[in-house]
């Protein structure tokens, strides 16, 4: 959080309340979305932070309220853009809260069919997510309003709070798949980013070959043919032999190293502007998830390659690649098999506690230093 400067840290205030609800509870109250403010008066960027923040939790509430029911300019950017990217789709659950703050059942209506074409636009989707409908009965006895005549259309909906509380206490106990689905995820996208330099180093490694030998023909055409001016010309037809050899090897030998000097970097950056257009044939995409993977990566390759100029070691990358798979096929596995052992095991029991030792991660296991 460090990195979105001391503005956005101002911003933080802690507050701890002694409640067993709250034991294993860490909540993040995020500013509420703004329709004309911008980044730079916020002082940091808002959607970088959000997505941070939903990138670490293990549930993400989105709470709209009955004026303002998903209408704003910040709130399209964050369901539409930065959830999607940042999170999955089923740790995000949509609340219209405070719906006793509604005139009648008809208002009631109103509201909710907006924010559910809200909802359609924003995410795009035919079928919209579910929306949990709360409201706080303290807060309406509190006010009166629940004896109101206009009100009575609250006895009728189920008030959803305990729903969204269940769905709260057992976050932590997801914490293992959604590391799990971390590993997984991001171990994909990192497979098929490195996939993609592998790719590209390949093209130009057989690009380069190419050129090379290229150049070398045209150097050796161009030798034999100063050798065969030098014998046709009558000023050097009586030259020794081996000179007019030397005089063409040397000319050949020039204009190789003027090809690989000059004219092979030419084509090679023309090359390279050539695959950073038409990045997508890096790789295969034959089905929704390779895509899927492929949009969160390619601006990250795309930036990568024309910073690095496509100069790096393809040894080094497949060696790399080797290793994320690797964790990426077991490391998972190891996840959701731990998940399966602790579902049958009590809160009560040590195992739960973490007092019974476990099996060290492959990755975790080193072999001891040992000191001459």
């Amino acid at each position: 959080m460090k990195k979105h400067g001391q503005r956005f840290a101002s911003h933080f205030k802690l507050k701890k309340v002694n409640s067993p609800f709250l034991k294993n509870l860490a909540i993040i109250d995020t500013p509420g979305m703004l329709d004309s403010i911008t980044e730079r008066d916020r002082g940091y960027n808002y959607q970088d932070v959000i997505g941070d923040l939903a990138q670490i939790a293990d549930l993400v509430l989105v709470l709209f309220d009955p004026h303002k029911a998903g209408t704003v300019r910040e709130a399209h950017t964050s369901l539409r853009d930065t959830l999607p990217a940042k999170t999955f789709e089923d740790r995000v659950l949509y609340v219209l809260n405070r719906i006793d703050e509604c005139a009648s059942m008809t208002d009631l209506l109103r509201v909710y069919g907006t924010l559910c074409w809200n909802l359609s636009q924003i995410t795009g989707r035919k079928d919209i997510p579910m929306i949990h409908l709360t409201y706080s009965t303290a807060a309406a006895e509190k006010s009166g309003r629940a004896e109101d005549p206009q009100a009575a259309y609250l006895h009728h909906l189920e008030n959803q709070r305990e729903d969204l509380k269940k769905a709260v206490l057992q976050a932590p106990c997801h914490r293992l798949d959604n590391l799990a689905s971390f590993v997984e995820t991001h171990g994909e996208r990192l497979c098929h980013f490195l996939e993609g330099m592998i790719s590209y180093r390949k093209k130009a490694r057989m690009f380069r070959v190419k050129s090379f030998f290229t150049g070398l023909a045209a150097s050796m055409v161009c030798g034999a043919a100063g050798w065969l001016g030098l014998m046709g010309l009558t000023p050097f037809a009586g030259l020794d032999p081996v000179l007019q050899i030397t005089g063409a090897g040397m000319l050949s030998t020039i204009i190789l190293i003027f090809w690989l000097a000059l004219v092979q970097k030419y084509l090679y950056s023309r090359f390279l502007k050539k695959w950073l257009r038409q990045l997508d044939s890096l790789t295969p995409l034959p089905n929704q998830t390779r895509r899927d993977s492929w949009a969160s990566i390619r601006d990250l390759l795309y930036v990568n390659l024309k910073n690095s100029n496509g100069l790096y070691s393809l040894s080094q990358v497949l060696s790399e690649h080797a290793t994320v798979k690797q964790i990426h096929e077991r490391g998972s596995r190891e996840i959701r098999e731990a998940l399966k052992e602790l579902a049958g095991i009590s809160s009560e029991d040590d195992a739960w506690s973490g007092r019974r030792a476990g099996q060290v991660p492959y990755w975790a296991a080193a072999e001891p230093e040992t000191t001459e």
